[in-house]
């Protein structure tokens, strides 16, 4: 249960790209003072986990209404998770327009900029593979606990940032891009050995 647990934790952690996300979330909180990105940033890990346990917990159900098999789902999602890793080795963080007093904790920056679609497949596949409910449960832990640390990124953004500087943060993403293309060539290949296996 342990090895699950950390497993887990380290691989969400990297899969919502959270120094991706602390980029935009100083880019689209220029004017905020540090006591609303602090609240602003309760608001996004809030968002972030509710979907993100919304999305564990329907994983089965969805696997068996489209009928679609997880091995099949694996190598898509492996494939989406190394277009995301791409664009993480060369980030380009763009101003994001946003309206007068919009709140932008949910959209854009919890969903899609935290949890996009190369973080929705391998979460799905996740729920997929653990069928007993106390692993079930160490899972939402690990899950928990990985957005309570992307949540203290956020939170200390501005400190990360002064110490680190931009070029830092970009520094870490790119590292974060390396690890997420091992993830994708290891999902597609864990789907590929197994969708050939039953013909073999």
């Amino acid at each position: 249960m342990m090895t699950l647990f950390v497993e887990t934790l380290l691989k969400y952690f990297f899969l919502t790209t959270p120094f991706f996300a602390l980029s935009m979330f100083l880019a689209m909180t220029p004017d905020l003072t540090a006591a609303e990105r602090g609240r602003l940033a309760d608001r996004v890990a809030l968002s972030a986990w509710v979907i993100t346990i919304i999305l564990f917990a329907f994983g089965q159900v969805i696997f068996r209404v489209f009928g679609i098999s997880v091995d099949a789902f694996r190598i898509g999602a492996g494939a989406l998770l190394f277009l995301s890793a791409v664009s993480l080795m060369n980030p380009k963080v763009k101003p994001v327009e946003q309206e007068e007093g919009e709140d932008i904790a949910v959209v854009p920056l919890a969903m899609p900029v935290i949890i996009g679609p190369a973080t929705c497949g391998p979460l799905l596949v996740l729920s997929a593979d653990i069928g007993d409910w106390m692993s079930r449960g160490v899972a939402i832990l690990a899950l928990t606990a990985a957005l309570a640390s992307l949540w203290g990124v956020l939170r200390i953004g501005a400190w990360i940032e002064q110490r680190l500087g931009k070029q830092g943060i970009s520094i870490l993403m790119r590292l974060t891009g390396l690890v997420l293309s091992a993830l994708s060539a290891q999902m597609i290949m864990t789907g590929v050995v197994a969708f050939l296996k039953p013909a073999a």
